[in-house]
């Protein structure tokens, strides 16, 4: 397997779908959207948040770089901005994180 070397772009590019995945609700738009397009008022529905919630945090993922709008008509409807964005999704999903008991428990959580 080809390692391919890392620049600037690559580590911002990182950084940005790290702050992206940081939030539970824009990781589960992400993981939505692996699947298919979608319209902001679904996605508000499917994961039980207020639309302004999901506009906001649309707009973020937009910001980033990671979804894009398609209009349609009078509607838009958002999708990944990348073909490469759910195959890497999927398998950040198969990645198993060994995690000191007690280190992600409630207040004593040193990870935030």
């Amino acid at each position: 397997m080809m390692t391919m070397t890392a620049t600037v772009t690559h580590t911002a590019a990182l950084a940005r779908l790290g702050h992206a995945l940081s939030d539970q609700t824009r990781a589960s738009v992400l993981l939505a959207l692996r699947e298919s397009p979608a319209y902001p008022s679904d996605l508000a529905d499917a994961l039980g948040v207020s639309r302004q919630v999901m506009s906001n945090q649309l707009a973020c993922l937009r910001g980033c770089g990671l979804v894009e709008a398609v209009p349609e008509g009078r509607r838009t409807s958002y999708r990944l901005a990348d073909a490469h964005l759910a195959p890497a999704l999927d398998e950040l999903l198969r990645v198993v994180l060994h995690v000191e008991p007690g280190c992600c428990a409630g207040e004593n959580c040193g990870c935030a």
